[in-house]
């Protein structure tokens, strides 16, 4: 995925918005409660190898929770977020019951279009901190990996709602590499695999009344 290519996106689109000066002016806070469902890609997605290269593998689609708190001025806003999504796991290490359990937090910028539509489309980019777990079903031990930073890029629409609600759907992809510990391997090959997915959230966001700084 061109990631720079987003994040360049992302500069110019922020010089451009902020050209605006009547919405500029415009302050805002909120924060907000999402549910995912998920879709692992590449080699956390595949079947498990003939060779056991990849410890980190054979990954379902997923579902989670997560919040994520965002402030700005007129188009340009930051955002804080958390995740925790839970995958299904088809290897054989896993048994039955195995799953996969992913969580971290997300930071990150997030353009939008701030005029009188009840329909305000955005794009986000940010760095993530997740760290996995994979449980063996009735086994005592599992798989285990470090948190370790990736990225994400999205894109989404809030729907305005009566009062101070509104409504955020959103797809948004995750990129990261993650070294994983599995108990009686000491070395695993290769030492860092992708664990990388998309996932589709829809959410409730709430806003403040009240302006973040001045009157």
């Amino acid at each position: 995925m061109p990631v720079k290519s987003f994040f360049s996106g992302v500069a110019v689109g922020a010089l451009i918005l902020s050209g605006a000066p009547a919405a500029v002016s415009a302050q805002w806070l909120s924060l907000g409660l999402r549910g995912s469902g998920s879709v692992p890609t590449g080699d956390f997605a595949e079947s498990e190898s003939s060779s056991n290269d990849f410890l980190i593998s054979g990954a379902k689609n997923g579902f989670g929770y997560g919040l994520e708190a965002a402030a700005g001025i007129g188009p340009i806003g930051a955002y804080a977020g958390f995740d925790r999504i839970r995958f299904d796991c088809a290897v054989t290490t896993c048994f039955d019951e195995g799953q996969y359990t992913l969580h971290g937090v997300s930071l990150g910028l997030r353009l939008s279009s701030r005029g009188y539509s009840i329909f305000r489309p955005f794009i986000k980019g940010g760095v993530t901190f997740n760290n996995l777990r994979g449980s063996y079903g009735s086994s005592s031990g599992g798989l285990t990996a470090d948190r370790a930073p990736g990225y994400e890029a999205g894109a989404g629409i809030e729907v305005k709602l009566r009062g101070l609600m509104s409504l955020l759907p959103q797809v948004r992809y995750v990129g990261q590499n993650l070294k994983a510990r599995v108990p009686g391997i000491t070395s695993p090959d290769p030492d860092e695999q992708g664990v990388n997915y998309f996932t589709f959230d829809v959410g409730l966001s709430f806003h403040s009344p009240y302006r973040l700084f001045g009157r």
